[in-house]
């Protein structure tokens, strides 16, 4: 009895030491591990729908390329890629803990119509990059699954570290591929689209500065050559007729002349050029139908471009508050910011203000967005109307000084 309890404990020991040296439960990893894992099962799928879609369209859009539908359908498959690339970052993020930065999306208004939307989105850097991830992910999705797969029932000891290798692999892939290029991929797309707006801008100026000669000071300069050329004629045969006819057509020059400054004065005044801001805009306000209180404070002048924009950013508002408004009062103030004009023009009257597109100050602020400018409307119903802009500094350089304004007028012309 005592030789056999002697064996039995003798034994327990040993069985303790080969349980010991059992390796540890095959599902005991961490849950970041199990989603590389899942990362890497997942792929194979993922490299064929990839692969497939891709080799598709290209292969239909290439065929086609010299009918009708080529190009619009290479378009078509390139904003897919977007949608491919946008899923394999959500994939990345969720899976392997990868947070990228969205691409910019591609601007909604273009110059140019479908035809210049459809160029853009052709030359897209983010659908071409989208569309070589999904093309190249086939191969590695298959060796990845394979290897994620035979590690779960041969080399499960090592399967995290594994795991790990190969995900770092992906993580390089979908940071290379699929990520925005950094603020130049960004900038450009603004460009791209701002370039739009100043061109249909330059051309509505263009229209309206044809329009106000033709139906402005051209059709006055007819109407006056043909009164000359008849008092001309009368003066022979009615001297006093004549006179009076010299005299009508003398009014009509005066007439014609201040046609003339007032079209020469909306391109570029004058008094811009010469004196700068603030007494541009006192000027300008003077012509407001409501006392408008001036404060310019620039210290120096910006570059005429901006001044310009600047002008006519507050000419516009002014006129605006004295059409829509229905105030009493208006303020207009000007400063600079470091390397930024701020402006903010505001009134008491009803409010409602909007750039809701069609508007004019829809057409203000995508003019101030196409030189790097805000345009910021708080204009509750009731009022007051607080309109703020923001335009780039970009100094002169033939040294002007422009000092402190600040002056109010009644709003009398």
């Amino acid at each position: 009895m005592t030789a056999r309890t002697a064996t039995r404990s003798r034994a327990v020991p040993a069985a303790a030491e080969d349980d010991d040296r059992l390796p540890p439960a095959r599902f005991a990893f961490g849950s970041t591990t199990w989603k590389e894992v899942a990362h890497l099962l997942l792929n194979l799928l993922e490299g064929i729908l990839g692969f497939l879609y891709v080799s598709l369209w290209l292969y239909a859009g290439a065929l086609l390329s010299v009918t009708v539908v080529g190009l619009p359908l290479l378009a078509a498959g390139l904003m897919g890629a977007r949608v491919l690339g946008r899923a394999e970052r959500w994939r990345a993020r969720v899976l392997l803990g990868v947070r990228i930065d969205e691409p910019s999306p591609l601007p909604r208004h273009r110059a140019g119509g479908f035809l210049g939307r459809m160029w853009m989105t052709l030359k897209d850097p983010v659908a071409w990059r989208s569309t070589l991830y999904a093309f190249i992910r086939l191969p590695w999705g298959v060796l990845t699954f394979g290897i994620a797969l035979a590690s779960l029932f041969v080399a499960w000891p090592v399967l995290g570290h594994i795991a790990r290798g190969l995900t770092n692999v992906d993580r390089a892939m979908v940071r290379g591929l699929l990520a925005p290029s950094g603020e130049l991929e960004r900038r450009i797309a603004e460009l791209e689209e701002n370039r739009g707006v100043v061109v249909d801008t330059a051309a509505a100026d263009l229209r309206r500065i044809e329009r106000d000669l033709h139906d402005g000071a051209q059709a006055r300069l007819v109407a006056l050559a043909m009164g000359l050329g008849l008092a001309k004629e009368r003066l022979l045969e009615d001297p006093e007729v004549g006179a009076r006819m010299v005299d009508e057509a003398h009014g009509e020059v005066k007439l014609a002349l201040q046609e003339l400054r007032d079209l020469a004065r909306g391109i570029h005044p004058a008094i811009l050029t010469d004196r700068g801001l603030g007494p541009a805009l006192t000027s300008v306000a003077g012509r407001c139908t409501v006392p408008v209180n001036v404060a310019v404070d620039l210290g120096s002048r910006p570059a005429p471009a901006i001044e310009g924009i600047a002008y006519f950013t507050v000419s516009e508002l002014l006129q605006n508050i004295s059409k829509h408004s229905r105030a009493r009062t208006a303020e207009v103030e000007l400063w600079r910011a470091e390397d930024r004009l701020l402006i903010r023009v505001s009134d008491d009257g009803q409010g409602g203000a909007s750039t809701a597109r069609g508007s004019g100050l829809a057409g203000l602020a995508e003019r101030l967005g196409s030189v790097d400018g805000l345009f910021v409307v708080d204009s509750p119903a009731g009022g007051p109307t607080v309109v703020t802009a923001e335009l780039p500094w970009r100094s002169r350089t033939d040294g002007h000084k422009d000092g402190r304004t600040d002056e109010r007028t009644d709003g009398r012309p």
